[in-house]
């Protein structure tokens, strides 16, 4: 569902990413870790299209992003870490202009999908209320919502949890698996190693704009030899040896 070919980005002298290749099969959870400044962000905006990389191809769902981004993008529900909100706008107003982006035209099936989910996230009795009057943690709620609207394929997601109550979390780390097992396919950034832990099938661990290691927790243990650890020990040691001259 998820192919990224070579994937670099330069700004200037700076090589923000480099040479990234990563698979990502339907229904797979994938976290995507990394120290602050690694590349994480840079690449996820890749593989919205938000960003064109320097080399390198994104495929999404056999769609080649650069030929026919319109197309790749309707399959992506992309969830970013700080989301834009048209804060004028009422979350239901928000909601039919993102189901209008993603080609939902039908308006009852909208209205049922669009009801379902600001049930599902809290938000219902918020519904006619202007964005701008949201808590970060509801605006956070509103965004994952509008990404899930046209049921996409692929959900990418960074940071999910930034704002949210340990209900929230909860609430999306089930989201997310629920999804998986239906066969979406979930790339996720996040600082949060226990989750990534928790719910991801397969990591990767970017340092310094290079992809380091990829795999299960056991893959990644292996390469980081250590026996007994959790991902947090992985990740420092293999950041670490990185980090040596």
């Amino acid at each position: 569902m998820i192919t990224l070919k070579n994937i670099t980005k330069k700004y200037g002298r700076i090589l923000a990413v480099n040479g990234i290749n990563i698979s990502v099969a339907r229904g797979e959870i994938f976290g995507f870790i990394g120290p602050n400044g690694a590349g994480k962000t840079t690449t996820i905006r890749i593989m919205g299209g938000i960003l064109a990389p320097t080399e390198g191809t994104v495929i999404i769902d056999g769609i080649d992003m650069a030929r026919e981004p319109e197309k790749a993008k309707r399959k992506i529900g992309f969830i970013p870490d700080r989301p834009f909100l048209y804060e004028k706008l009422t979350g239901l107003e928000f909601l039919r202009f993102s189901a209008d982006l993603y080609g939902v035209n039908n308006e009852e099936a909208f209205r049922e999908k669009a009801e379902g989910l600001l049930k599902m996230f809290s938000l219902f009795d918020w519904a006619d209320g202007l964005v701008e009057s949201y808590s970060h943690g509801m605006k956070q709620r509103l965004i994952i919502a509008a990404a899930l609207l046209h049921d996409p394929g692929v959900i990418i997601v960074d940071e999910p949890m930034v704002g949210l109550d340990p209900s929230g979390i909860r609430m999306v780390k089930e989201l997310l698996k629920d999804k998986a097992r239906e066969g979406t396919t979930v790339f996720m950034s996040t600082h949060s190693l226990g989750i990534a832990e928790d719910i991801c099938d397969r990591i990767g661990i970017i340092n310094r704009g290079s992809l380091i290691a990829t795999g299960t927790m056991n893959d990644l243990k292996l390469a980081a030899g250590i026996g007994e650890a959790d991902l947090e020990a992985v990740f420092l040691k293999l950041t670490e040896e990185n980090d040596s001259p």
